[in-house]
């Protein structure tokens, strides 16, 4: 196996560890900061694989249709287990979580389609921003949660119900935005007129 695609599979072995961790504090509240600790270092070293993979695969020239469809599924692995832990403490609202969940498999099924027709279907401009923005939105609601089993008081301030209905809303609009315009770059496949180039 490629570097970049060894880098790309630690992202998807670290998000069920990840998901133990989070709920770790159920065995036992004492673990509860201790899974602070082990936690987000653990997520922040997830997250950056996703750069690494992608800056090996294109410096030692790895760059192959395998990797263009392995990174994102990664992704997916890794911020569909932490939205589903979120979820599950109420930072994420159940909706989203179902909405994200029909936007990314549905995504996974265009790209089989693709395949197909024998292009593989990277992450595209959209896709990346989508990504980044999981990524924010996960990282915020995991601050107020790492505060939290830390003990620390967290004021009341109105506004922070609203950044976090903002995040939630902003998660399903970056996902289906950039899924409409994979769903346009597939539709010129289906014509045969089409190209290796993502949206």
């Amino acid at each position: 196996m490629k570097l970049a695609n060894k880098i790309t599979l630690l992202r998807i072995v670290l998000a069920p560890i990840l998901f133990l961790i989070f709920f770790i504090p159920l065995i036992s509240s004492r673990w509860a900061v201790v899974s602070v600790f082990i936690m987000v270092p653990l997520l922040i070293i997830a997250e950056l694989t996703d750069f690494f993979d992608g800056y090996y695969a294109r410096k030692r020239g790895e760059v192959s249709s395998f990797g263009k469809l392995f990174d994102p599924f990664g992704d997916v692995i890794l911020h569909f287990t932490l939205f589903i832990c979120l979820t599950l403490t109420g930072a994420v609202h159940p909706l989203v979580l179902a909405l994200i969940f029909y936007r990314e498999f549905s995504m996974n099924f265009v790209r089989l389609l693709a395949i197909e027709k024998g292009v593989a279907i990277g992450a595209g401009k959209g896709g990346k921003f989508k990504t980044l923005f999981y990524i924010v939105t996960i990282f915020y609601f995991l601050l107020f949660e790492s505060l939290r089993r830390l003990g620390i008081a967290i004021p009341e301030v109105p506004v922070l119900p609203i950044i976090a209905a903002l995040l939630n809303i902003g998660c399903v609009i970056t996902a289906y935005s950039s899924f409409i315009s994979y769903l346009v770059h597939f539709r010129t496949l289906i014509t045969g007129k089409h190209s290796e180039r993502s949206p």
